[in-house]
């Protein structure tokens, strides 16, 4: 758990930058979402329900399309991000959508010192933990914002997936949390040839530590399932099985791609 530390200013400068890059690009299919659809996958659509009237917590937002989803389904959603760009935009996007969704700029950690109150729904999703390099403190702070009879849903890339190379050629790094991963990339996974090149600080959370987590800060899992393929086509050397579900050539079927958990207080 060697978290370097600058990692958050380090990681805060290449998001900022990541959401110039990303409100454009097509993966985020922005004309579409504009004109209603909700960027909300199948799987924590599954999970999440009926929304309507429910207060929802949204952390590691990025630019807030999935927090303004779930407003557009009814909840009083309030999202929050580290990245002072991608705040930035979702407020734009609120307004610009007439919604009246939440949003705080902070890093997860010291949420705390922003926001004092409980909701129905903490949820966060797709790329999120490895951000952080304590899975216990990240528990720690999203479980006390579930109220009691409230849930936390998690849907996330799976830690086996973090073991490879970036074409999937190797696996190069533990599946446990042994060292921060530290590597300087061209691009991002919403535009490869995005004119980005910068230091990301990052690490693999076995799914043990994830879960035992959110158990010791007082959760109940009663729901966890994986899944063998993405519904985001965001790694190298995909292949697309079917309409939105994306495997990595050669291990088709063989690796396990998302995991979902609930968890209720």
């Amino acid at each position: 758990m060697n978290a370097p530390d600058n990692y958050i200013e380090v990681n805060k400068a290449l998001w900022d930058e990541k959401t110039n890059h990303h409100v454009g690009a097509a993966f985020y299919k922005m004309d579409e979402f504009l004109q209603g659809a909700t960027s909300l996958k199948g799987i924590e659509l599954g999970l999440l329900g009926d929304v309507t009237g429910k207060k929802v917590l949204h952390l590691q937002c990025h630019f807030g399309q999935d927090t303004l989803s779930l407003a557009r389904m009814g909840a009083d959603v309030t999202g929050v991000d580290f990245s002072g760009e991608a705040i930035k935009k979702a407020g734009e996007l609120n307004e610009q959508l007439g919604l009246s969704a939440k949003f705080i700029c902070t890093d997860i950690y010291t949420l705390p010192e922003k926001l004092d109150e409980q909701f129905d729904i903490v949820y966060t999703s797709y790329g999120v933990l490895g951000w952080l390099p304590d899975m216990k403190r990240w528990a720690e702070v999203a479980a006390w914002y579930v109220k009691p009879g409230g849930r936390l849903i998690l849907v996330e890339f799976h830690p086996v997936v973090w073991m490879f190379n970036n074409d999937f050629s190797a696996i190069q790094y533990s599946y446990f949390n042994k060292e921060a991963i530290i590597e300087t990339l061209s691009g991002t996974y919403a535009d490869r040839n995005a004119a980005i090149e910068m230091t990301e600080i990052g690490w693999n959370h076995d799914l043990s530590s994830v879960m035992q987590g959110l158990i010791d800060a007082g959760l109940s899992i009663t729901s966890f399932r994986e899944f063998d393929t993405s519904p985001f086509n965001c790694f190298r050397n995909t292949i697309e099985i079917s309409p939105g579900k994306f495997q990595i050539k050669g291990l088709e079927g063989k690796i396990p791609m998302v995991y979902a958990l609930e968890a209720r207080k």
